[in-house]
């Protein structure tokens, strides 16, 4: 098959959100779509971007008018637009130079700079990016293309980690004798692909390359070789906890929200990467604009590893630790197990018994000391006890929650005179 049949039978029209009678001729499809069509990297969703001569934008609004597709003007000068369907992104850019041939010198890496015309099933490929595919290589096209958007020195790490790609010699190199115009990028863009490399299996390879070739150094000012050594234990704790409790180790996978599509185990590797010190890493986070609960996940797993450690530890040590962990304890585990394995050089089964009894308090939905289901409200309490709000409410819930997690109380009368004894005391 050759590959422009490889092509076409993997980016048919057919499969697009939308019809090809939309689109002018000529038009090309660019960049990553083009590569993962010949990779055979099929995704779910779809991530289309289309170069026209003239008229992006107004094709753009045609086919999400026709079609009732979310419509965004990315670049009014530059004339570039997104529409959005339900299972795919489709960008329309008009053409910025002379020639297509010019616009495809311009990108960043030879395997993104191969065309496809839908109309005509023809393949361009001045750069013969299909040959670097072929070979898993990653080069650039120009070292003024880097220079101009420095994002890109980042997203060649992020993309070599996706592809399971290498990058070419003399492209490292330049991307080396660039690395501090990384400071020009605006960390959350930054941010994204970093992102990418902390969700990637191949991801720590990178991230400890990026930082060798001092791409990453400013970023994380407080990471050391040890850093990385961390990282590495990290991916070795998780395939440990997924292989032992599987359940956990899909929790590990889980966002911090739906909203932050940051999982717990990214969590536990970015934890790796700052300053020890919760007050401080919290700074360092909130210069790369992470997010409030990205920033509580982390400070919450370096505050709390070290104290995870169930041999000997009372219920009540036990149920105010799954008071501050929460949802968070897959992260705070993950980190705990990764410094042990640092400590100790290698994973011994033991380390599974010094945290089991935590875990399974965790696992267990019912557990009274992980998942506590309070006996009373704070409400209740001010009007059982006829006291106002204040914080001896919010003491008076603890107790009365620590005093059913040892199993001392389990209804909710018994609930109330423990509260008002202790209001008596």
């Amino acid at each position: 098959m050759t590959i422009s049949e490889l092509v076409t039978s993997r980016l048919s029209p057919e499969n697009w959100p939308f019809s090809l009678e939309y689109l002018p001729q000529p038009v090309y499809m660019v960049g990553g779509a083009v590569r993962d069509g010949i990779l055979g990297r099929m995704r779910e969703y779809m991530d289309l971007d289309f170069i026209i001569p003239l008229n992006a934008v107004q094709v753009a609004k045609k086919i999400a008018q026709r079609y009732q597709a979310g419509f965004v003007l990315l670049d009014a000068e530059r004339q570039i637009a997104r529409v959005v369907f339900p299972e795919a992104t489709v960008d329309f850019a008009q053409q910025e130079g002379e020639s297509l041939i010019t616009d495809l010198y311009r990108r960043d890496f030879t395997i993104n700079a191969i065309a496809f015309n839908p109309h005509t099933q023809e393949i361009i490929d001045p750069l013969t990016g299909y040959k670097d595919i072929e070979s898993g290589i990653l080069r650039m096209i120009s070292p003024v293309n880097l220079q101009n958007d420095p994002l890109r020195l980042m997203r060649a790490y992020r993309q070599a980690a996706q592809l399971d790609f290498t990058i070419e010699p003399v492209t490292q190199d330049t991307i080396r004798s660039l690395a501090t115009s990384i400071n020009q990028v605006a960390a959350e863009r930054v941010r994204v692909e970093i992102g990418y490399l902390l969700a990637s299996g191949r991801g720590t390879f990178w991230l400890n390359t990026a930082w060798k070739d001092s791409v990453l150094t400013h970023l994380f000012k407080n990471a050391t070789n040890k850093s990385f050594m961390k990282l590495n234990a990290i991916d070795q704790a998780s395939d440990l906890i997924s292989q032992n409790w599987q359940s956990l180790g899909q929790e590990l996978t889980k966002y911090v929200r739906n909203t932050v599509k940051t999982s717990w185990l990214s969590i536990a590797k970015l934890a790796c990467l700052v300053h020890s010190n919760p007050e401080t890493a919290e700074i360092e986070l909130q210069k790369l604009t992470y997010s409030r609960a990205e920033i509580r996940a982390v400070t919450t797993a370096l505050r709390l590893f070290s104290e995870i450690k169930a041999e000997n530890m009372s219920l009540r040590k036990q149920y105010f630790l799954f008071r501050e962990m929460g949802i968070l304890f897959p992260a705070v585990l993950l980190l705990a197990l990764a410094n042990d394995i640092i400590d100790q050089g290698t994973f011994a089964e033991s380390m599974f018994v010094t945290y089991e009894p935590l875990i399974k308090r965790y696992l267990n939905p019912n557990d009274a000391v992980a998942h506590p289901i309070p006996l009373l409200t704070g409400k209740e309490i001010m009007t059982e006890l006829k006291i106002p709000a204040s914080p001896l409410v919010g003491e008076l819930l603890m107790e009365v929650g620590v005093a059913q997690a040892e199993g001392k109380i389990s209804t909710v009368e018994a609930a109330i005179e423990l509260a008002k004894n202790l209001v008596q005391v």
